[in-house]
């Protein structure tokens, strides 16, 4: 079984002593919670970009909503944390924002890596995994989930599972490209098995001279600045903001420590995900955004911005 590198509690909301770190209580009163500003009134924009005839002699980011986006780093294709074609039981609480669904996986071209930062549903779901296996050469994750890969008929060659501080030369991307995996502040539980049987992550990706930091899910720890320490200036850094609350305050980033989480990476540029496509928890949707904005503006952080779909040049 894996654990944090600090102790972390999953629930920590009590409204009594009975209550106290009781998920079933937890997810009941998220359930049952109705609120109109968890969910926008009209449809959000997007742009429906020919992902297919985008370039590779520049670096650019396409993000889908939540942590599901695209990038080009030194002319090689990632995609990361893919969700476009949700099935049940997944839609059970997985209903996408009005005019967040606009893209499919025959949308997407070829993906030299693939990368996973961990089971849950709304990061590594079936339907998209299935029908882009056969244009994906290269698959990178975390310990435990070859076995759902290769149980959904990924090839054992396309496939490269990580513990935490290992490091892979991509041997499917175009150009020479070095990804590590790195800790996260999360757990593992697919349904309703045993948690934490298959590891979570965070990942850098370093092509060309430049880096990006995939943040995946997890609360804030001292991981961010020894991140800076071991990698130095990061040129994009994808961190979650969205689907956080004071229940679940440690394993996933509250609005109080993205800011924190910001300025320990003193990444050159911000682009924050996890929000505007899924209502995972009770806050207002828009309030990442807000939240994001306004660290951005109190630090002068070069926050990119932008509906899904849009093609950002980093």
């Amino acid at each position: 079984m894996f654990q944090n590198q600090e102790p972390t509690p999953q629930f920590t909301g009590a409204v009594n002593d009975r209550d106290k770190n009781s998920p079933w209580r937890t997810l009941w009163r998220f359930l049952t919670h109705r609120d109109t500003l968890r969910v926008p009134q009209a449809p959000l924009p997007a742009v429906k970009t020919d992902l297919k005839s985008l370039p590779t002699d520049s670096d650019w980011l396409v993000w889908f909503g939540h942590s599901s986006y695209l990038f080009c780093l030194n002319g090689t294709r990632y995609l990361v944390d893919p969700v476009l074609k949700p099935e049940w039981p997944a839609t059970l609480m997985m209903k996408p924002f009005a005019g967040t669904d606009i893209y499919r996986p025959d949308d997407l071209p070829d993906i030299d890596v693939l990368i996973i930062t961990h089971e849950h549903w709304d990061h590594m779901e079936y339907a998209t995994l299935r029908d882009i296996r056969n244009r994906v050469k290269q698959v990178i994750c975390p310990l435990g989930i070859a076995d759902y890969l290769r149980y959904w008929d990924y090839k054992d060659e396309q496939i490269t599972e990580m513990d935490w501080y290992e490091v892979v030369e991509s041997q499917k991307s175009k150009v020479e490209s070095r990804i590590t995996c790195l800790p996260s502040r999360h757990f593992s539980n697919r349904l309703l098995g045993k948690r934490n049987q298959t590891l979570w992550a965070s990942f850098m990706v370093e092509a060309g001279g430049r880096k990006v930091y995939i943040g995946g899910d997890g609360g804030y720890d001292k991981r961010f600045s020894e991140i800076h320490e071991r990698f130095g200036s990061v040129d994009l850094a994808l961190l979650e903001n969205g689907q956080y609350n004071a229940n679940w305050k440690y394993i996933h980033t509250t609005p109080e420590d993205l800011e924190k989480v910001i300025l320990d990476l003193q990444a050159k540029q911000v682009f924050t995900v996890h929000h505007n496509k899924f209502a995972l928890s009770v806050h207002p949707w828009s309030e990442p955004s807000t939240v994001a904005h306004n660290i951005a503006t109190k630090h002068s952080i070069r926050l990119l911005d932008a509906p899904i779909g849009t093609v950002v040049k980093y």
